[in-house]
């Protein structure tokens, strides 16, 4: 007998023996991504689904709708966001799978059945999973569900001991990661609270400057630093932060990079994003987990100027892509066209 389980109906314990066991686990499928993504209401409205075939759960699923706050970007913009693709069973069937994407294309039924709510003018208008392994053996089934592949890369490291990592790193790297460290550069690997919020202040200045695409509220960083597995560390130059690293961690696996930004090209011999990264790549393989993931490198047909950033710290570049299912193509495209124009003119 099958089951497509709400979040209220998923064993705890069978949930973490899945993310324990699979080959598809990410931090983001887990219970406490959930959670943190619930403690962020005003960002974003979190959905998760399992199925349960013969008494054994054989998926999870967990995203977020997103919150924007104007009224215009709620309008065009609003998406369902699964990090990391679904967690999956090496006992699933194509039965299973199917069935847990028909779920992730109804937020509406999953999140009438949690505190949360969303109305006919807040459903998704696609749906994205942002995948961070191989789903190949599954695609035909995305397919079949009404999702198209969508190439995206993405730089794993290898981080399995920290000699490996030393010797991967291009030349250039480790000559910007030594200046860096000899002209006073530290590396904080347990930052205050305060120093998370001047860290944010940079990063919310290069993705209004650069990024142009809107980042999460303060509260959602401080309620990340909060988190068992959520890790800042950070770069402090004479008393003030001047970079930093956000990541998340399933421990004994991966950490994934989330966020990085420094106050790069103000001095000649300090580097503080690529100081920021190397030490979450060095805190990986210093506490046992096997690979850092940098959680994204663009389109491969795109010029993507923080892929060349990324490739330069001996990294494997993979494509796993994306699946995408658009629930109304004429918003869809309005809304990306709307992008454009806002990051053309601002």
């Amino acid at each position: 007998m099958t089951k497509l389980l709400t979040y209220y109906e998923i064993n705890p314990l069978a949930w973490q023996k899945l993310v324990d066991e699979s080959p598809y686990a990410t931090w983001f499928q887990t219970q406490e991504a959930y959670q943190f993504y619930a403690a962020n209401s005003t960002e974003m409205t979190p959905f998760a689904c399992g199925v349960e075939r013969d008494g054994e759960l054989r998926a999870v699923c967990v995203g977020y709708v997103t919150k924007e706050h104007s009224r215009i970007k709620q309008f065009y913009m609003r998406r369902a966001i699964i990090i990391g693709g679904p967690v999956i069973a090496d006992s699933a069937n194509e039965d299973d799978i199917t069935r847990i994407l028909y779920a992730i294309q109804q937020p509406c039924r999953l999140i009438a059945q949690s505190p949360y709510r969303l109305n006919w003018r807040n459903l998704p208008i696609y749906i994205e999973t942002r995948n961070f392994h191989d789903y190949s053996k599954w695609k035909s089934v995305f397919e079949a569900s009404g999702f198209s592949y969508q190439p995206h890369l993405n730089f794993h490291v290898d981080t399995t001991s920290v000699e490996l990592i030393e010797s991967n790193l291009g030349k250039n790297r480790k000559r910007d990661i030594k200046t860096s460290i000899r002209d006073g550069a530290t590396i904080i690997e347990q930052p205050t609270i305060e120093q998370v919020r001047e860290y944010y202040t940079l990063l919310k200045q290069l993705y209004t400057t650069k990024i142009k695409t809107p980042l999460f509220s303060l509260s959602f960083f401080e309620q990340l630093y909060a988190q068992t597995n959520g890790r800042f560390i950070l770069i402090e130059l004479n008393g003030e932060i001047i970079g930093g690293t956000v990541c998340v961690e399933l421990p004994s696996k991966c950490i994934y990079e989330w966020f990085v930004c420094g106050r790069d090209g103000e001095w000649k011999s300090i580097f503080p994003s690529s100081l920021a990264t190397y030490a979450g790549i060095r805190y990986a393989a210093e506490h046992g987990c096997t690979r850092f993931d940098m959680m994204g490198a663009g389109k491969p047909d795109e010029a993507y100027g923080v892929r060349d950033f990324k490739a330069r710290f001996g990294g494997e570049q993979v494509e796993h892509g994306r699946f995408l299912c658009v629930r109304k193509p004429m918003l869809y495209w309005i809304g990306k066209l709307g992008v454009k124009l806002l990051k053309s003119f601002f």
